[in-house]
């Protein structure tokens, strides 16, 4: 087991709003700023760091202690951490786990992620709830807020912002067995681990490709089916890949999109997006299944989604998921095409796995088609 930190040593967080907290540093030595959010999941942060749906952003962990597990190998959903920065309340370097490769300073460090704790992480996060998602820096180097609003300024606006071809696969890699009886091709646009190995859970051999390929290229895979992936950033900022799902749709094969991929299925039906006002970030959130009448306990990742008055008012597609928190759009299938979509996160890593069945949902609608 890691020895405790030693040294403490303090960090500072300035918000856009000029709201200034001192709190003490863990992690990486540096200054580094994005876009503040916050994720009410009681467990899974290692997943939750390297969830690609995070670049950009400085995340606040609400639950009150993180790193008691220590972090391991396996428990990632990308090749790095993607978090800018990380808040949180209670924060350690000793782990419990036996199965435990690292400490979760030395991981922040070994990533290059600046770190604050000591915060109170539950004002703050009601804070972000009233006033909305806006820039923020942390830093352990820099203590004058004049000169923490020089770094701040340096932070990107998220509205607007294209990200996923920046995280995006630079070359097609498969996954499965390519005998497996069903081919799916996968535009990457932040692709998460699991919902891979969830399709090959069920049989499937997998491409995945770069966010900016075309349909041509997808084609000489000779899939059976196309999912569109999570991913950060603007959706209204990715004509490229709006093009591509409208290219996909015309071919009627079946169709399946999860976070991103669903904003950008809206968005291919003419349905415009819009950055909410604070997101939605969690492994609690309800939402109700209006086909089959019955609620299910989602995760959640998302800054953006898909504006309900042109979804009801569509005559290309119709809703079928509702938030039951805040009534939002979290599913939508195309009217005469085997095309569907969710805003959340089935493969759920972390999380419950109340909504796994939609990928059931996706593997039945291809050997229906096939």
């Amino acid at each position: 087991m890691p020895a405790a930190q030693s040294i403490i040593n303090p960090a500072w967080l300035l918000l856009e709003d000029g709201t200034l907290l001192k709190g003490k540093a863990f992690g990486a030595k540096g200054t580094s700023g994005g876009e503040i959010c916050f994720n009410t999941g009681m467990t899974g942060y290692q997943e939750v760091f390297t969830d690609p749906s995070y670049t950009g952003q400085v995340l606040i962990m609400n639950n009150d202690y993180v790193g008691n597990y220590g972090v391991k190998n396996e428990d990632v959903e990308s090749d790095s951490v993607k978090i800018k920065a990380l808040i949180c309340k209670n924060i350690t370097n000793r782990y419990s786990r036996m199965l435990a490769n690292d400490g979760l300073e030395d991981y922040l460090v070994k990533n290059h992620i600046v770190a604050i704790y000591d915060v109170d992480t539950r004002a703050l996060v009601q804070h972000i709830r009233s006033k909305g998602a806006m820039n923020c820096v942390i830093s352990t180097e820099i203590s004058d807020e004049a000169g923490l609003r020089v770094e701040l300024a340096k932070v990107p606006d998220m509205a607007g912002l294209e990200l996923s071809s920046q995280v995006s696969t630079k070359e097609p890699y498969t996954v499965g067995s390519p005998n497996a009886p069903i081919r799916i091709a996968v535009m990457d646009y932040g692709v998460k681990k699991n919902i891979l190995q969830c399709m090959v859970e069920r049989n499937a051999f997998v491409k995945v490709f770069p966010a900016k390929t075309e349909l041509s290229t997808l084609q000489e895979f000779k899939p059976n089916g196309y999912f569109i992936s999570n991913g950060p950033g603007d959706p209204g900022s990715m004509d490229y890949a709006v093009k591509t799902v409208r290219d996909i749709l015309n071919t009627d094969m079946p169709f399946f999109g999860i976070c991103l991929g669903h904003q950008l299925l809206a968005r291919a039906n003419d349905i415009p997006t819009f950055k909410m006002h604070h997101g939605h970030r969690g492994l609690n959130h309800p939402v109700k299944n209006l086909q089959t009448g019955k609620s299910e306990i989602t995760t959640q990742n998302h800054g953006f989604g898909v504006d309900p008055e042109a979804v009801k008012n569509s005559d290309k597609v119709e809703i079928t998921h509702l938030n039951l928190n805040d009534g939002s759009i979290e599913g939508i299938r195309v009217k005469g095409k085997p095309a569907f979509s969710v805003q959340y996160h089935p493969e759920a890593t972390p999380g419950p796995h109340d909504s796994r069945y939609l990928f059931d949902d996706f593997i039945k609608m291809i050997e229906e088609s096939m």
